[in-house]
């Protein structure tokens, strides 16, 4: 696996992939990388010839006083891992080489309505910074297809929706998300949990299956969220949000059926997001 600094080095190693007709799948990535990473990296492999990585911490996509400066930077680990894993190429640019011209009056990528709510609520420039840095590397890159975790759900909705309004030709790949064994979705910030926090975070996962339970065996998706929410505050999180929406993120129609519910909690100073695909059977209540 080669490590790649720089968008001209970059392009020309895969330009001449191009040449030779090869597939180009993207993992792009802030480093500090987890089994559900290397899944992606993995999957990847079925999609195309070559597999590039991109580890980049991007700093638009932090607010203030959010964890940029603390963000684990890991790249000798992470290397390896992808090296491991399959991956062909790294892509590790500094801020530098991705904003030679520094943030102020930096170009943004605005993705309206699945952009807005849930995550953006409070963190409401999160997801321009998101889609900036994702279309910088895409037109860095050019893949024919590009992988996300489902674990960022609102994340994967906001790239697919952009991908389809600038008729770009990649295709995204949404992946299941990896969790531990007691079920709580792997995560870079995961790290910030001490050991207790760990086992009360797999709660997560659990509040989710009876909410979803609750919604196909009544129908009321409202009442199901209510107790859910209660559920998750007696259980020691600080709750963000709960919401159940269709699966564009639109809100629930009367003939909806395929759902997702949607959760972010504060558990001590470490932000977990998490969501769920619901089925039902019978009109929503």
């Amino acid at each position: 696996m080669q490590l790649i600094t720089t968008i001209s080095d970059i392009r020309d190693h895969l330009a001449n992939a191009r040449q030779r007709h090869q597939r180009i799948a993207l993992v792009p990535t802030m480093g500090n990388l987890h089994e559900g990473h290397l899944t992606l990296v993995r999957e990847a492999r079925r999609h195309a010839d070559v597999v590039v990585a991109s580890i980049f911490v991007n700093p638009t996509q932090f607010g203030p006083n959010e964890d940029y400066d603390r963000y684990p930077r890991t790249l000798e680990n992470d290397r390896q891992q992808l090296a491991d894993n399959g991956c062909d190429l790294l892509f590790a640019p500094t801020a530098k080489e991705i904003y030679p011209n520094g943030l102020e009056n930096l170009t943004r990528v605005h993705v309206p309505a699945v952009s807005e709510g849930l995550c953006a609520g409070s963190r409401p420039t999160h997801f321009d910074g998101v889609s900036s840095v994702v279309s910088i590397l895409f037109h860095i890159i050019w893949p024919d297809v590009a992988l996300f975790g489902k674990k960022d759900y609102q994340q994967l909705a906001v790239i697919r929706k952009m991908v389809s309004d600038l008729h770009m030709p990649i295709t995204i790949v949404g992946i299941d998300t990896v969790r531990d064994a007691r079920g709580l979705a792997l995560s870079s910030r995961n790290g910030y949990l001490a050991s207790g926090e760990r086992q009360q975070a797999a709660l997560i996962r659990q509040r989710l299956n009876e909410i979803a339970d609750s919604m196909r065996q009544s129908g009321d998706v409202e009442c199901a969220l209510i107790a859910g929410r209660q559920r998750l505050e007696s259980d020691g999180f600080t709750l963000d949000y709960l919401e159940c929406r269709d699966v564009n993120l639109a809100p629930i129609s009367s003939d909806a059926r395929e759902l997702v519910l949607l959760v972010a909690v504060w558990l001590g100073a470490t932000r977990l997001i998490d969501n769920l695909e619901v089925t039902l059977t019978s009109a929503v209540a």
